[in-house]
């Protein structure tokens, strides 16, 4: 390797690709099934799990990692830079699965999300932007169900003749009329079991056709995938043709949208499309909920997510293999890539092949929701995880001053402090702790940086095996490529054979016969050690509303800040004790789970006083990008 080393975007344009076609078949991916994008990038059918159905699966790893600063600590990298290992230099079938980099970040503070130095999946400008698109299909059919929902009280408002307004959903056609088949699944809700349009009754008619839709119930927003506070409350319907049907809503950023949830749970097509027809976004009048089906528009969301629902094989910059799909956030969506990805993988490296899979943030949040939500979806059980750790982030815990994106490290991170290091190490043990209590061996890859001393480096690996760690281990596939990690590479593979059957793994609270309440308390209790949790008026409310419903609500999804245990992001280190507020919740019934909004939580980032966009431009005579990080 170069002893200057050149920036990420300068090593992505060095690195020698394979076209895909050719690279997917050595990985056993038959020619039928991708469906190219380019030269290097392909989606990979659905239906290759059947061809590889009978096939064992591989080891399946997760890697998440500790409470982060705002600079990340390199779990991407971290994936990379193990799959590299195992794959280039250990001679293992392995394959990477992790998500696609929301253009919010990008543009904004933390950069892109394809790994970084010569630990990178690419080619990564094709990664951090666009890719194949899933993320603006998901922007589109969330968008769609958006506008559908205000269309519709805008013409039940105007058309007061159930006949007429029955005349306009259902018209007569060559002599005829007929139900479509979303207006079916609507009369099955409804019980009316009536396939012909001209058999319905005066009362069957008006049911049929009025949602009569509570606006104040309204809890879908509209979607965008850019940092934009400035959309976190907005008004609607201010046009003259709109007049009397104002109303404030907001707009999430796009990776938050359960549209995105629905893609990285879902198993298959019909999956997909029942996920997409039960999403609740309202309710009418009665208190009733309201799906995306009752509106008639779950089909045509899925239509638009056609494409999107297969994953995309991309390639490290050692030719190992990559899927690059799905990207909801980890501090208020799910935060892991998706099911069908990670199946595929696990068929096609076989028994004693890896999966790495990446879950965002720390491990409070990122594997807490692999486990209870993506686990509990797919029926997979991981046979070890990776905990990221790094001397920088363990001295903010100990009281290091605040790490600020865009400008220089104080010289506490950047000169031996033992004692600030020792002060910091519980952030990482209670980590430890918490994968262990769902049967998981814990492997910490110490993600080393040049200002880190060789006293400091040892110090986090003997305390690691200390709070239970399997083994702890120094990496520099920042530096060295997947040469770097080779010894946690073998590390992992220690822990996985000590552990081959992994039957062990349990869930933190049962899908049945635990109130929902109980089962946030659970989370904030067991995993971010919580003393009590508040629920305001309007969550209360909601909860016993849902409930009343008799909402699917298996498991939930804590809307929480990344970078404390507590809804405190200035609270760092291992604090308990504490009161953790639940402001408000969201049903995700389509996706299924129940969202809680802890805290101050925002559902769409800002973007700061000096975005990364400033350093992003285009060379005019090469069509190169420049600055993209």
């Amino acid at each position: 390797m170069q002893s200057q080393q050149p920036r990420d975007i300068d090593i992505a344009h060095a690195a020698n690709l394979i076209k895909i076609s050719d690279f997917a078949s050595k990985f056993g991916i038959q020619e039928d099934e991708i469906d190219l994008y380019g030269k290097y990038c392909a989606k990979v059918n659905l239906g290759i799990l059947n061809r590889l159905k009978d096939a064992p699966d591989g080891r399946y790893v997760v890697v998440t990692g500790i409470t982060p600063t705002p600079l990340g600590e390199g779990k991407t990298t971290m994936t990379m830079g193990l799959t590299q290992a195992l794959g280039a230099h250990l001679d293992q079938r392995v394959f990477a699965c992790i998500r696609q980099p929301s253009q919010g970040p990008t543009f904004g503070i933390k950069g892109g999300a394809a790994g970084g130095g010569y630990a990178q999946a690419v080619p990564m400008e094709a990664i951090n932007l666009h890719l194949t698109g899933d993320i603006h299909a998901v922007t589109a059919a969330n968008n769609l169900l958006a506008a559908a929902i205000d269309a519709r009280i805008l013409h039940e408002k105007e058309t007061p003749s159930d006949q007429v307004l029955f005349d306009r959903l259902c018209p007569i056609k060559k002599g005829k009329r007929k139900f479509s088949a979303v207006m079916l699944r609507r009369l099955a809700k409804l019980g009316i079991t009536k396939a012909d349009p001209a058999e319905l009754t005066p009362d069957e008619m008006r049911r049929f056709v009025r949602l009569d839709v509570d606006p104040a119930s309204i809890s879908w927003s509209r979607v965008v995938d850019t940092n934009d506070r400035f959309l976190r409350k907005i008004t609607i319907g201010q046009g003259p043709q709109e007049h009397g049907l104002e109303r404030q809503t907001q707009f999430d950023i796009a990776v938050a949208s359960e549209v995105m949830a629905v893609l990285a749970l879902t198993t298959s097509l019909q999956d997909m499309r029942d996920r997409m027809g039960r999403i609740v976004w309202g309710q009418n009048r009665s208190g009733e909920p309201l799906t995306a089906d009752d509106l008639g528009v779950g089909g045509a969301m899925t239509v638009l997510m056609r494409e999107a629902i297969n994953p995309n094989l991309l390639q490290s910059l050692e030719r190992t293999p990559v899927f690059v799909h799905a990207g909801p956030f980890a501090n208020i969506a799910h935060g892991n890539s998706s099911v069908v990805a990670d199946r595929i993988a696990l068929k096609l490296v076989g028994q004693d092949g890896y999966v790495l899979t990446e879950a965002g943030f720390g491990a409070d949040i990122g594997f807490e929701k692999f486990a209870d939500i993506k686990c509990r979806a797919s029926g997979l059980r991981p046979s070890a995880a990776v905990i990221v750790a790094t001397v920088r982030a363990l001295k903010m815990h100990g009281g290091g001053p605040n790490v600020v994106a865009g400008q220089p490290l104080n010289e506490a991170y950047t000169r031996e402090n033992l004692d600030l290091l020792r002060a910091g190490l519980c952030n990482l043990q209670r980590h430890v702790e918490n994968i262990r209590k769902f049967g998981v061996p814990v492997v910490v890859g110490i993600n080393q940086f040049e200002t880190d001393s060789p006293a400091e480096l040892e110090l986090l690996a003997t305390q690691a095996r200390t709070f239970g760690a399997f083994d702890a281990v120094v990496t520099n596939h920042h530096s060295q490529g997947g040469a770097g990690a080779v010894p946690l590479a073998r590390a992992l593979m220690a822990a996985c054979t000590s552990r081959p059957d992994p039957h062990d793994f349990r869930l933190l609270y049962p899908s049945e016969g635990m109130p929902i309440k109980e089962k946030i308390e659970t989370i904030a209790r067991e995993i971010y050690r919580a003393g009590s949790v508040t629920f305001e008026p309007q969550a209360e409310a909601k909860l016993a509303h849902y409930m009343q419903m008799g909402f699917d609500m298996r498991c939930v999804c804590m809307a929480k800040t990344q970078y404390s245990f507590s809804a405190n992001p200035a609270a760092k280190g291992a604090p308990s004790g504490f009161v953790l507020p639940i402001r408000d919740v969201r049903p995700y019934a389509g996706a299924g789970f129940l969202t809680c909004l802890v805290g101050d939580m925002m559902m769409i980032p800002g973007l700061p006083s000096r975005p990364a966009f400033f350093d992003i431009d285009i060379d005019p005579v090469t069509g190169q990008i420049v600055g993209l990080n």
